[in-house]
């Protein structure tokens, strides 16, 4: 049997300095800890909400008094939300007077998707396209 050296798939990272998809490279420790929290953040309902409201508005920013009135929800309840969101890099806060405003932050939201886009990888046999 050859002892030739035969390259890692997935160990090596993409040429534009992203890092390697889900799909290309296990996770370490680390990233798997961190990316846990931003997905914990976004599996509950009212934070995914929050979460399209806040990206989805014209200007890039909300503030909180337009987004607790689209809910049957505490004051408190959804600053806890909001407050789960920001911790997990999701958002980012500014206060302004009494208010506090919302934006996004696309860095960790790009970095979601580019975690799970496939590339171009084939799809397998039986997958729907």
């Amino acid at each position: 049997m050859s002892k030739q050296e035969l390259p890692v798939i997935g160990q090596d990272t993409a040429a534009d300095g992203c890092c390697p998809g889900l799909l290309t490279a296990p996770l370490d420790e680390d990233a798997s800890v961190e990316l846990a929290r931003v997905f914990k953040a976004l599996g509950d309902p009212v934070r995914l909400r929050l979460l399209s409201m806040i990206a989805s508005r014209a200007g890039g920013e909300v503030c909180v008094c337009d987004l607790t009135p689209a809910f049957e929800l505490s004051q408190p309840t959804i600053s806890h939300h909001l407050k789960l969101l920001r911790e997990a890099g999701l958002i980012a806060s500014e206060r302004r007077g009494t208010w506090v405003y919302y934006r996004p932050l696309p860095e960790t939201t790009d970095r979601l998707a580019a975690l799970l886009t496939r590339g171009a990888a084939p799809a397998p046999a039986g997958a729907r396209a």
